[in-house]
């Protein structure tokens, strides 16, 4: 079995991917948001 060292994983793809993943959720988020926001003031 591999020995393994705590902290010696090399995590720069992993934080790429949750970035994108922030990136995604935030602009779903505003576009979500913002559409709501259409529909309440045309709806009025």
């Amino acid at each position: 079995m591999a020995e393994h060292k705590h902290g010696s994983m090399d995590t720069k793809e992993q934080e790429k991917t949750f970035d994108g993943f922030i990136r995604l959720v935030t602009w779903g988020s505003v576009i979500s948001i913002g559409v709501l926001i259409f529909m309440a003031l045309a709806n009025g």
